[in-house]
């Protein structure tokens, strides 16, 4: 019988990661929804490429567009979550959520009851939402993997475990573009400095976030959302060859060192497959790497966006959402080139510090509207004031 699943974001880089392992054995898969926020031709070709008969896409032109091209088709067109129910009878096997920003926490919440199993690839979803994501899990029994290499690791290495089992954990990061640049130097960064990752290939908006790093300080708060683990437990290496993923010291003296290519097909294959024999062509182990790994502390001069898990909370808040929007604000602002490189974190600490957003380090989130009017109102702010 062929699987049912449903990639939110499908015109993505993780979306077109699965989509095309998915291509390969398309007699084995049975598409029943695929959504993209544009991008109209991608997502109409990879319907017709197999057979999907239900499209969401969110942008109102791009939905105008799609729908005249679809009129004469068995194709349905949707532009927005609301009407889910009509689209799935019953449960499907598998959802990949991998639609970018905090906008992606609706749809992801939405969905998680229609699905036996969700693998959910978008930061800000668990960083932001965790709560509400975990209790639409237990609600409806739907087994949850996460696809952040990190994380996904982490995962894979509690197999055997528990998070109480658990002494530390080490996510390691690979420094980005200026892990060796002079620090006076950092005022004239460039954005398409930011962008040149000299490992993975990213979007602008994430290779940004490796840049300042900000993207570790995201991947300790999942880590401490998913796996329940103290901040005090979670430790930050510095590995420019960004082989080792993440290392787990346990309780009773053993330590997992989960290493593997960079490339995003593994955890997007492991998810898919994650209980069955199927095997993925990969690189032979890199002996070269292995005597090479080259393993350091993060230096906070060079990385200052690390201080902020000084100011965390150790509860779950909006807190949370307070720096992400912040962050997503400014890093635009500094790919349209209206402010400096160094002024995302200038300004980043600045927001976070006041009390008016330091208040929400005590508010848990009740709904996604809590989070959605939050991030609207963090951006407002940063644009009254004219930074």
């Amino acid at each position: 019988m062929k699987k049912k699943i449903a990639i939110l974001g499908s015109t993505g880089s993780i979306g077109k990661t699965l989509f095309n392992l998915i291509l390969r054995e398309k007699n084995n898969f049975e598409f029943s929804l695929l959504t993209a926020h544009k991008s109209h031709k991608i997502l109409l070709k990879q319907a017709k490429a197999l057979n999907v008969k239900n499209l969401i896409i969110t942008n109102k032109n791009d939905y105008e567009i799609l729908k005249q091209k679809t009129k004469n088709s068995k194709i349905r067109v949707f532009n927005n979550f609301t009407q889910l129910d009509k689209i799935f009878k019953k449960k499907i096997d598998y959802v990949m959520s991998s639609i970018s920003g905090i906008h992606g926490l609706e749809p992801t919440i939405k969905i998680i009851k229609f699905t036996k199993k969700i693998a959910i690839a978008n930061k800000e979803s668990i960083i932001c939402g965790w709560n509400l994501i975990q209790s639409q899990l237990n609600k409806h029994k739907t087994e949850f993997i996460p696809v952040d290499s990190e994380h996904f690791s982490i995962w894979y290495g509690l197999k055997n475990y528990k998070s109480k089992d658990l002494e530390n954990i080490f996510l390691t990061a690979s420094g980005g573009p200026f892990y060796k640049t002079s620090l006076n130097k950092f005022k004239k960064i460039k954005v398409s400095d930011a962008l040149k990752h000299p490992n993975w290939k990213m979007g602008k908006k994430i290779s940004t976030d490796s840049a300042t790093m900000i993207n570790k300080v995201y991947e300790v708060i999942e880590a401490r959302k998913l796996f329940d683990i103290s901040y005090q437990k979670i430790k930050i290496l510095i590995h420019p060859k960004s082989y080792i993923h993440a290392i787990l010291k346990f309780n009773n003296g053993m330590t997992n060192v989960i290493v593997h290519d960079t490339t995003m097909k593994i955890p997007i294959f492991n998810t898919l497959f994650s209980n069955s024999d199927r095997k993925l062509k990969t690189k032979k182990v890199d002996l070269d790497i292995l005597n090479n790994l080259n393993l350091n502390n993060v230096n906070s001069k060079r990385f200052p966006m690390i201080k902020l898990l000084d100011f965390l909370p150790d509860n779950h808040s909006l807190f949370e959402t307070v720096i992400v929007a912040a962050n997503d604000k400014l890093v635009e602002m500094f790919l349209n080139n209206k402010i400096q490189f160094t002024d995302i974190q200038k300004y980043l600490f600045k927001i976070i510090k006041k009390k008016e957003f330091q208040k929400f380090k005590k508010k848990l989130p009740r709904n996604i509207k809590d989070i959605t009017n939050l991030n609207d109102y963090v951006r407002l702010k940063i644009d009254e004031n004219n930074i």
